[in-house]
């Protein structure tokens, strides 16, 4: 059952136009929430569109929404793996929150340039 707004369909292709081998998570849980088990329940959960070659979790201190304030990172080994989890899980329920998903600059993941830009918020 694929529930899909037009909208949602929008931001995924805008977003399938910059494809990358990282992608960005957001909404999977909120401020203060991470804990030990995330970061491998992440690895799991994005290993069956591929190989995943880390996963870095990103808490935003304060000033932004909450919805926004835990970023997880995904860095998979192909692109096309990268595609595959965007389009699967954005707009998501993962408990009880919708989670976003879109690809995020391979350059600036390797710079650890991790914090939100400003065209994002």
């Amino acid at each position: 059952s694929v529930v899909s707004t037009q909208s949602t369909g929008e931001e995924v292709k805008k977003s399938l136009k910059q494809p990358s081998k990282v992608i960005l998570l957001k909404n999977m849980v909120g401020p203060g929430e991470v804990d030990d088990d995330l970061e491998g329940e992440t690895r799991e959960e994005c290993s069956k569109y591929g190989e995943v070659i880390q996963v870095v979790i990103y808490e935003i201190p304060s000033g932004v929404q909450p919805d926004e304030a835990v970023r997880i990172f995904v860095q998979f080994n192909r692109m096309e793996s990268a595609v595959k989890a965007v389009v699967d899980l954005h707009n998501r329920f993962f408990g009880g929150r919708t989670v976003k998903c879109t690809f995020y600059s391979l350059e600036k993941f390797e710079a650890l340039d991790l914090a939100p830009q400003p065209d994002e918020l």
